[in-house]
């Protein structure tokens, strides 16, 4: 008994080594394909609320999302990403599938955040509009309901937003999907890093989260980075909130009363708005650890005193300063060029100016999987799994990723990001105007995470 569970103990220690090479190795190798700045057209009739007319056969993809309802800023997000990575193949005169030249056609799925609504239009997106892959979404409980979809009619389902790391493991694991972003226990342990190894400053913390697969799975990373990195910390409260809440004063006031240092949460929009808003009305300055309090919109609502000392965790980035080369910044200034003198609501709000955050990653994850059907030649799945898995991109911000091959899950560089006032942004923000926003707190320290202590979490039995 004790030999068999000495060897299984050795086996999984020999996978974790491995992934860890894997991961070294993804630092130093060049990647298999990469943006190709040299190939960047003109995107001037760009206009996310007037997409280019297109004819004939197209590849489509479904952004399957809350297009309806609390969440619809969410979908709204998700497609001009999706829609911007489209629009520069197409500009290029489109992809070579099965000796044809196609256009890139995005189509919108409406989940009304609901479970029974993604799947009815999910299944509705495969078998009447006939495309050939789904993209998504907020929720892991959504996200879930399209991978099963997925599987069952077996087209290829990228998962770019949905971060529960059960969602390629065990039985959800599927050959057809594929997780293009980072993950729960990945943030857990990145922040839990950067404060018991890198800041070594706020011993107490406070856990909200929303109360679904996604939020528990958000705690359970945290807490795990914790004693892996942080042992002397102390978790001082936890709580679950429905979605969508509006009054979050009971969680405050309990906050308030722990001693908490920093609050660490998971939240989304509109509860994260609504929970840093009624926070700083309430008088409570404790600063937030997040990965999705970055929204410009509400941040600008609570302005440079209140948003001051945030702390989020991004998946886009690589590391100060944010430009480090002039096509890196020709590629900036064309969106944003646009955004000031073209788009229309909602597009031309300040949530949109930039085109970096996890709006950068959302359009990463898109020119990636186009990326793979161009070097793949075709839509087929069974072609698409064969180039993706073990695949490595480069990002227009030279961020490289991979595709773990084992579990379909993605692996690259994290970033702590502190949020300071604007005089001190210029840290990150290198060219004019020297800050990324003059009327609240932003990125200006950026802390990349060594790559070996934010490798995803792997299922040993899909992992050998």
């Amino acid at each position: 008994m004790r030999i068999t569970r000495c060897l299984s103990m050795a086996i999984v220690v020999l996978c974790c080594l491995g992934l860890l090479f894997q991961t070294a190795a993804l630092a130093e190798t060049k990647p298999k394909a990469a943006f190709n700045f040299a190939k960047f057209p003109d995107m001037s009739d760009f206009d996310p609320n007037n997409p280019m007319p297109l004819k004939g056969d197209t590849i489509k993809i479904a952004v399957v999302a809350s297009h309806s309802g609390p969440a619809a800023t969410v979908g709204e997000i998700y497609y001009i990403s999706v829609l911007w990575a489209a629009h520069i193949a197409n500009k290029q005169g489109g992809l070579m599938v099965d000796g044809k030249k196609k256009m890139v056609e995005v189509i919108k799925a409406d989940t009304q955040s609901k479970p029974d609504v993604t799947k009815k239009v999910t299944e509705r997106m495969i078998l009447q509009e006939n495309v050939d892959f789904l993209w998504g979404t907020n929720g892991s409980h959504l996200q879930k309901v399209i991978n099963q979809v997925a599987d069952k009619y077996k087209k290829i389902s990228v998962n770019a937003a949905s971060l529960s790391d059960e969602l390629q493991e065990g039985g959800d694991f599927s050959r057809y999907s594929f997780m293009c972003t980072f993950s729960t226990e990945q943030i857990g342990r990145g922040i839990a890093y950067y404060y018991g190894q890198i800041r070594k400053k706020e011993k107490k913390f406070y856990i909200l989260c929303q109360d679904y697969l996604f939020g528990h799975s958000m705690a359970e990373g945290f807490k795990k980075g914790l004693k892996e990195y942080y042992p002397e910390a102390e978790i001082v409260g936890e709580d679950y909130h429905k979605l969508f809440l509006t009054d979050f004063a009971p969680y405050l006031t309990k906050i308030q009363a722990s001693g908490a240092e920093v609050v660490y949460t998971g939240d989304w929009i509109p509860d994260a708005a609504n929970l840093l808003k009624q926070a700083r009305q309430m008088g409570i300055k404790i600063p937030f650890a997040d990965i999705f309090m970055d929204e410009p919109r509400f941040l600008q609502e609570v302005g440079i005193e209140g948003t001051k000392g945030i702390v989020n965790l991004a998946q886009y980035g690589n590391g100060n300063p944010a430009f480090k080369s002039e096509d890196q910044i020709k590629y900036y200034k064309t969106w944003l060029n646009l955004w000031k003198t073209k788009w229309q609501a909602p597009y031309n709000t300040v949530l949109y100016n930039h085109g970096t955050g996890n709006i950068g990653a959302y359009i990463g994850s898109t020119l990636w999987l186009l990326s793979v059907v161009e070097r793949a030649a075709s839509t087929d799945p069974e072609k698409i799994i064969k180039v993706w898995e073990g695949d490595t991109y480069q990002l227009p911000n030279g961020q490289v990723l991979e595709m773990r091959a084992c579990d379909h899950k993605q692996i690259t560089p994290l970033s702590v990001n502190e949020y300071v006032p604007p005089e001190e942004q210029k840290q990150s923000f290198n060219i004019a105007p020297y800050y990324w926003f003059n009327d609240f707190s932003n990125v200006g320290p950026s802390t990349l995470l060594p790559m070996d202590k934010v490798v995803p979490k792997a299922d040993p039995n899909l992992c050998k």
